[in-house]
């Protein structure tokens, strides 16, 4: 059997930072012929998006880029999220404090800061609801630095 790689991204509340990570992700393994091998999802720590698509913003600064993220619906995070993947990745902080308090508990994977896969001096993706438009833009540059990264460390763990 082949192996899998199953990555989750976090965010707050699934429609900005963690659906346009998975977005780009996605459309990276894709140009790099691993997309039968890695599987790619996100979700939010909070409740009140469950279902919604992602931000309109977000949606659009993605399709610039040639990525469509608009049949995404925001989910919660569970417990079960730890067992389920090999790599649990958060945009901030608070995010990687409320993920590792239920790993804490549960065990699992141990949920890591994103931006540690990229080579920027930021250490958090920065939540770009209550900004402009460039917000999302520097958001996707961000995610895209780091999902290079990233996709280095599983093509290594794949070959």
């Amino acid at each position: 059997m082949t192996q899998r790689v199953r990555v989750l991204f976090v965010c707050l509340g699934n429609i900005c930072r963690s659906p346009s990570a998975e977005g780009v992700f996605r459309a990276l393994v894709t140009e790099s012929g691993l997309a039968d091998r890695i599987e790619i999802d996100s979700c939010g720590t909070g409740h009140w998006h469950i279902g919604k698509a992602p931000d309109a913003r977000a949606a659009q600064a993605a399709r610039k880029r040639g990525v469509d993220i608009s049949n995404l619906r925001a989910r919660q995070f569970a417990a079960h999220d730890l067992d389920n993947f090999d790599y649990v990745l958060v945009m901030d902080r608070q995010n990687l404090s409320d993920v590792t308090d239920v790993w804490r508990q549960n065990g699992g994977t141990r949920p890591a800061l994103f931006l540690s896969y990229g080579r920027s001096t930021h250490q958090e993706v920065p939540d770009p609801y209550y900004g402009g438009e460039e917000g999302f833009e520097f958001v996707l540059d961000l995610i895209h630095e780091a999902g290079e990264g990233l996709l280095a460390e599983i093509r290594e763990r794949l070959a």
